[in-house]
């Protein structure tokens, strides 16, 4: 598989700003090109293209060389073990007091000599080059990687791909349906009478019926306030997916509560999540999620929406109402569903306490309380929808 040259481009760029050498997009955009134009297949070569590119003063070169040998070689800052007498030598440092052998300017007696011009670890002109690996994280990886507040509008059009592929399933329940099946748990009396007759009245056959199977149903509701803005999109488009893939009715409420599970219907997640937008009319408004989910439980939770069902609940907590409001309606709410998981993106913070006044009212009557703050974090929103 060939190397991803705008990823490889990108993350030295950052590993060599990172290290205090000047490094702007535009320098970044001009060595993608500048892999794109001479495919650098030895370590001589990928050196000069990058150095070309990043290094425009003396004083960044050796910053430079370091970033450069600790990217590519694993080879570790010497500026690491500078000072100790007792550190064994590094891989590929010369012996102290004598120059590296493939150096092409040595250092005069003075000590004024520039520092030398030949990449750092390079091996000898006779020694045959070495090929250069180019693997680095593939751009599904670090998106998977990245926090959803720190999406960029290109990689949140990126996420409605990988969102596609996240197919919430609820725990199987049984029905008080059955239908015809050959190992039934019941013999169907009825149907054995009837088929009986083609045979005089003896029932030969015994007929039997199960149960079905079914997912229990899947309620969302998103907070699409002014606190949750940077994750509203992302989890949009979660809401998609999963109206698509499980058959879920989809929420959202600020200041009041929107359903929109027949604006998120379709194949074409670009289309359905504008429309989702367009139908809220509170986005990035105030948090009253006691009020919101008063409105749920009175109008769809006691028609039987979510009698049985797996509630997912998508906010930072952020309450402006009356905490007391929300611990009630979230027990009402408790009574009525299967299970009710909160997801806090908030959580993954270090700093993170569930010391909010919503969220502290919320915790004592839930099933699960998860983060959910970027694409690796949903695997585990996905296992608590399916716990049984």
């Amino acid at each position: 598989m060939p190397p991803d040259l705008a990823a490889l481009a990108t993350g030295f760029s950052r590993a060599v700003h990172d290290a205090g050498v000047p490094s702007s997009p535009e320098r970044t955009v001009r060595f993608a090109r500048a892999l794109e134009l001479l495919r650098p297949t030895s370590r001589t070569r990928l050196y000069w293209t990058a150095r070309s590119v990043f290094v425009s003063s003396q004083t960044d070169l050796r910053v430079f060389d370091a970033v450069f040998a600790r990217v590519f070689d694993g080879v570790v800052d010497p500026a690491d073990a500078r000072g100790d007498q007792t550190a064994p030598p590094l891989e590929g440092a010369a012996p102290a007091g004598r120059p590296p052998a493939d150096r092409t300017h040595a250092t005069e007696a003075s000590g004024g000599g520039q520092p030398s011009s030949a990449p750092p670890g390079e091996r000898r002109s006779d020694a045959p080059e070495q090929e250069v690996p180019l693997a680095l994280a593939s751009p599904d990886e670090r998106l998977a990687a990245k926090d959803f507040a720190e999406l960029e509008p290109d990689e949140l059009i990126a996420l409605r791909r990988l969102m596609s592929a996240l197919a919430p399933a609820t725990p199987l329940r049984r029905t008080r349906r059955a239908r015809r099946a050959r190992r039934g748990d019941h013999v169907d009396v009825r149907a054995t009478l009837r088929a009986s007759h083609r045979t005089g009245g003896d029932p030969v056959r015994l007929l039997r019926r199960r149960r079905e199977l079914r997912r229990r149903p899947l309620v969302v509701l998103c907070d699409i306030s002014g606190s949750m803005e940077p994750y509203s999109r992302a989890f949009l488009t979660f809401l998609h997916g999963a109206v698509g893939a499980a058959h879920a009715e989809a929420f959202v409420f600020a200041t009041r509560l929107t359903r929109l599970t027949r604006a998120l219907r379709g194949h074409q997640p670009d289309l359905a999540i504008n429309r989702a937008a367009a139908a809220a009319p509170d986005w990035s408004g105030g948090t009253r999620i006691g009020a919101a989910l008063g409105r749920f439980n009175d109008e769809y939770g006691r028609r039987g929406m979510a009698r049985g069902a797996v509630v997912v609940i998508v906010s930072d907590g952020w309450e402006t109402g009356d905490p007391a409001r929300l611990a009630r309606e979230l027990e009402r709410l408790r009574r009525l569903a299967y299970r009710t998981v909160w997801v806090n993106p908030r959580k993954a913070a270090r700093e993170f306490v569930p010391a909010t006044a919503g969220m502290a009212a919320a915790l004592p009557h839930v099933d699960a309380f998860v983060g959910g703050h970027n694409l690796g974090a949903m695997s585990e929103v996905l296992e608590e929808i399916g716990a049984s």
